[in-house]
């Protein structure tokens, strides 16, 4: 299925760099930009925000906004720049994004959604997408998020990443609405139940493979977070070796440093590569080491594979 396995966009995190990494570990898994607002994207720098490696597919870009015009003007930037998918993010619960009238705050508004989603798909051909919680605050019923799920169904979505937490939206951080409201899984699968007609991808607290097949055994796809990004491999396709994807990368920083990138923007992305590995230890040190990463030289990546691979003397002496 089309979103069997993604990852969730991130905040300083899933930038352009990061999610062509990703795409060398997983050929299928669904990527997804970091959140853009509207007024970032009418705004601001579109090339900054808009611009991925054509590698990337199948990726989505993730909006943030309660503007159904102003979701539909950005929606044909992003559509005319060829991303897979427009995904309104509904799930943030920052205090900032609230101050700006969207994330998950909005889901106390669902018909002022569902004319955001009706203006997207007026305005681009381009699947859209949700992402949203399981409620608000207090607001902790199944019916709420039945409902609002129905109403956006109603307007045309068929695609909902479903974090299975509630969103506090005053007292709590967005790190501790990762972690402190409880995870109800099973209200999501009863989601698929109900609407089995819809594409209902579950979120949150997965970081394993176990966990992973458990969950579509109710569900369409998954979404891992954090879990890949310190985890890189758990994405990696079956004959893949870790040597190959970082002969990828380097390959990749050669052409990005020569257009004007620093090497440390496209590294901190892969510092998880070898999670879990003899020498990973080592591997994050060379590939954090601000003096190597000043030269600003790729071949940096094939002097940390050398040790990561256990190839060199460094890493026998270590």
């Amino acid at each position: 299925m089309r979103h069997r396995l993604c990852v969730a966009p991130m905040m300083d995190w899933t930038d352009r760099h990061c999610r062509y990494f990703l795409r060398q570990v997983s050929p299928q898994a669904f990527l997804y930009t970091e959140m853009i607002t509207t007024g970032a994207l009418l705004h601001g720098d579109r090339e900054r925000h808009l611009a991925f490696n054509a590698a990337e597919h199948p990726v989505a870009v993730q909006l943030g906004g309660s503007e159904p015009a102003e979701l539909a003007a950005c929606a044909q930037l992003a559509a005319a720049r060829g991303y897979d998918e427009i995904n309104l993010n509904l799930g943030c619960p920052s205090e900032r994004v609230q101050r700006g009238a969207f994330g998950a705050c909005l889901m106390a508004e669902p018909q002022l959604v569902a004319d955001c989603v009706r203006a997207i798909r007026a305005a681009v051909a381009t699947p859209v997408s949700v992402k949203h919680r399981l409620g608000i605050d207090d607001t902790d019923s199944y019916a709420f998020v039945r409902d609002f799920v129905g109403t956006l169904a109603d307007a045309g979505c068929t695609t909902f990443i479903v974090h299975a937490r509630n969103a506090i939206l005053k007292g709590l951080s967005p790190k501790e609405n990762r972690e402190v409201p409880p995870l109800r899984y099973e209200r999501v699968y009863r989601l698929k139940r109900d609407f089995p007609q819809l594409e209902i991808v579950l979120n949150g607290g997965i970081a394993s493979w176990p966990e992973i097949e458990s969950h579509l055994a109710h569900v369409d796809g998954v979404m891992l977070g954090r879990a890949a990004y310190h985890d890189p491999w758990l994405l990696a396709s079956p004959g893949l070796q870790r040597a190959d994807v970082v002969r990828a990368m380097y390959r990749y920083a050669e052409r990005e440093v020569a257009s004007g990138v620093a090497l440390r923007h496209i590294a901190r992305h892969l510092l998880g590569l070898y999670h879990g590995e003899p020498r990973a230890r080592l591997w994050r040190r060379m590939m954090s080491d601000a003096e190597r990463l000043a030269r600003n030289d790729p071949a940096l990546l094939l002097e940390a594979l050398e040790v990561a691979e256990g190839r060199c003397q460094a890493a026998r002496a270590a």
